[in-house]
């Protein structure tokens, strides 16, 4: 006898095969229901034979009651989050242990135990050697899922600004000469001279300091854009982030003869990328002594109200415009591409958007 949908009542019940289990899917809203025990098998097969899976007992929090009734027993069902930090809500049936998932969770169920690993990763305590060298260095730790390919445009981006920077960083009067052909000034290239420095300035540092600086920071954010990017459109983006910058640059103060070098620019238009496709991750940050991990979204609040203090204290030095103008860059490609870039990576879709609005 054929069981009667939970989700729609359809009575248009039949067995399909889900990842080696044979379950109830319904013809009509396409939702799937799981006998006691059958969702554990099925999600360890799909996990490659893991049988440590065990999501019936693991299940998030409590949601509440559920207006779906169990056919098996005739008993109101409970709504859970799948398993804690991922969001996504299945029905169960407490009296026979029976799960209903709705269609458009389905995909999402699936990945969950490699959903449930990184999120184990994410969630990972602050060692004693992450704080002494956040502590010595005064840099951020980041945690963030491992990307699937090895960074070579990010590798060699860090090596090309250290091989040029060793090339002239220690030797002033050859610093001099560089930064007379290859560093930036607005005044010049609003008169149409040395046009070519709106490219070079982003390979000069002005002191190691600079230049560590900021290879640390591209190295941090860098690997896992270029895995979501692919290593050409993240080199292109990388540059009209650093064109970008240069741009506000001299818009905010065009008859500057002030040398302009260094990849922040350009870095700072990775961290608008950053913050919107990579909202799951954390930074640390140093307070003194005390380290806290902080969301992107906190994180580079705090590096932006830096960034415009400096500004509004006429702070010379630092191209805060230049900052700032890549990081608008940054955030306004993250948007406009975000969609893509969502489709072409689903691990990341899953952590950006966890919950499924469905109507219960």
């Amino acid at each position: 006898m054929s069981m009667k949908c939970p989700g729609c009542s359809a009575t248009q019940m039949k067995v399909y095969d889900f990842h080696g289990e044979e379950v109830d899917s319904c013809q009509d809203c396409g939702g799937i229901w799981f006998e006691n025990g059958e969702l554990n098998r099925a999600l360890s097969k799909a996990d490659n034979g893991d049988d440590s899976v065990r999501v019936e007992e693991t299940l998030g929090q409590h949601l509440g009651g559920s207006n779906r009734q169990c056919d098996q027993c005739d008993s109101a069902m409970a709504r859970y989050y799948l398993m804690d930090g991922y969001q996504i809500e299945v029905d169960v049936c407490h009296s026979c242990s029976g799960v209903w998932i709705d269609e458009a969770e389905r995909t999402k169920v699936v990945q969950s135990p490699r959903v449930k690993a990184l999120l184990s990763e994410l969630d990972a305590k602050i060692s004693t050697k992450t704080w002494l060298f956040q502590f010595l260095s005064q840099m951020p730790v980041e945690f963030n899922i491992k990307p699937k390919r090895r960074p070579v445009i990010t590798y060699l981006l860090l090596a090309l600004n250290i091989m040029i920077f060793a090339a002239y960083g220690f030797n002033y009067e050859m610093t001099d000469r560089v930064f007379d052909n290859f560093a930036m000034r607005a005044s010049d290239i609003v008169d149409g001279n040395h046009v070519w420095t709106l490219l070079s300035h982003m390979f000069l540092h002005g002191d190691l300091m600079h230049l560590a600086g900021n290879m640390y920071f591209l190295y941090v954010v860098g690997d896992n854009l270029e895995d979501s990017l692919g290593r050409m459109r993240f080199l292109g983006l990388y540059l009209l982030c650093g064109f970008a910058a240069a741009a506000a640059q001299i818009m905010a103060d065009p008859t500057s003869g002030i040398y302009m070098v260094g990849a922040s620019g350009a870095i700072a238009g990775l961290f608008g990328m950053y913050l919107l496709w990579f909202r799951h991750a954390s930074l640390t940050f140093m307070f003194v002594i005390y380290q806290k991990k902080l969301s992107p979204m906190a994180f580079f609040t705090i590096w932006l109200a830096f960034n415009i203090l400096g500004m509004l204290m006429a702070g010379e030095g630092v191209a805060y415009w230049a900052h700032i103008g890549g990081f608008a860059a940054g955030l306004v490609i993250g948007l406009l591409m975000k969609h893509k870039v969502m489709e072409t990576n689903p691990i990341l879709a899953m952590l950006n958007e966890p919950e499924v609005k469905v109507t219960r």
